[in-house]
């Protein structure tokens, strides 16, 4: 029984960064791409944006739901504790999806597009800000007390290095919103997104570089933690493989390739996550709580991944469905 109480929670960690990865990967073009629609030149180039999103947005957004229902019944502890301390930038995120959504909606309807153009906008960029903050929140630390509870102030989630984690998301939102982009559209709208996913592309590694660089500086339980072998070694090798993907990025957005930007945008994206995963690994209320404390009942555990055993085949297939279907180049508007 104690071997299995060590192991259900790892296993849980590292389905719960499965969640996290896809949505954050899948929705992350949603919400770069309605970014970029704040800076379209016109309406006809706007709604091209908007049709590339159009069969594919609701089913990215479908992990967020199966991750907060995962993270609530694996670590209702950490659940609960999280929340609390990151009400605001939830709250955040929230109106910035429900803007989306409605927008979204009822712009395909409007006669006057503008109100709806600048909500679907802003609600995207309020949601990738509210999930800086909360990402900014895991390099903090969140104060709790001995029972996991938080015991910290409503704005405790705000500061410097939280705003630089913040905008360096959106940058990355950007980044791959633009490659996807580079990949649905043709001619010179093409050509502008390559040059968008170029300066994205410098602008999300200059964050990642001080965020990478800065981390272990600050905060002395991370650097021990990273600098004791074996994870020494890999940590070491994270920076490395990341500028290699970088000078891939670049090399293809150059070459003029259509598909490998996103590729390799999304393989950036992978090796940070693990960079992520190492930095907070057993924690899951950091740097108190971990996995082992906050996790519920072996049985819980157990049923739960039985569930998703049967549910996480579904949603995979739907969302790899949707993009074969959908996909090939959006040609309904021209430049």
């Amino acid at each position: 029984m104690d071997a299995l109480q060590h192991f259900l929670p790892q296993v849980w960690f590292v389905i719960l960064g499965l969640f996290l990865f896809l949505y954050i990967t899948l929705d992350g073009f949603d919400l770069g791409v309605g970014i970029l629609s704040l800076t379209a030149s016109t309406e006809a180039r706007r709604s091209i944006l908007m049709t590339s999103l159009g069969n594919v947005w609701d089913a990215n957004e479908t992990w967020l739901v199966l991750m907060g229902g995962a993270l609530f019944g694996a670590f209702p502890l950490a659940y609960g504790t999280i929340l609390t301390a990151l009400y605001i930038p939830a709250v955040v995120m929230i109106v910035g999806l429900i803007l989306r959504a409605v927008a979204f909606e009822f712009r395909e309807n409007a006669d006057r597009k503008t109100i709806w153009n600048l909500a679907f906008g802003i609600g995207s960029f309020l949601a990738a800000l509210g999930q800086g903050f909360a990402l900014g929140s895991v390099f903090e630390g969140i104060r709790v007390d001995g029972a996991g509870h938080f015991v910290g102030g409503i704005w405790d989630w705000l500061s410097w290095r939280s705003i630089l984690v913040a905008l360096t998301l959106i940058q990355g939102y950007v980044l791959i919103g633009s490659t996807y982009l580079v990949m649905k559209t043709t001619d010179g709208l093409q050509q502008t997104y390559v040059k968008t996913a170029k300066l994205a592309a410098l602008t999300t590694l200059a964050g990642a570089i001080f965020i990478t660089t800065s981390t272990p500086i600050f905060y002395e339980q991370v650097r021990l933690h990273l600098f004791s072998p074996p994870l020494l070694y890999v940590f070491g090798a994270i920076p490395v493989l990341g500028l290699l993907l970088v000078g891939l990025l670049w090399r293809s957005l150059t070459r003029g390739e259509e598909r490998s930007p996103f590729v390799w945008t999304v393989l950036i994206f992978l090796l940070s996550f693990l960079g992520l995963g190492l930095i907070i690994f057993p924690y899951v209320i950091p740097p108190s709580i971990t996995i082992y404390q906050a996790a519920a009942s072996p049985s819980s555990l157990v049923f739960m991944i039985i569930f998703m055993g049967f549910l996480i085949p579904i949603m995979l297939f739907y969302n790899i469905y949707n993009y074969v279907v959908f996909r090939g180049k959006v040609t309904e508007a021209h430049d």
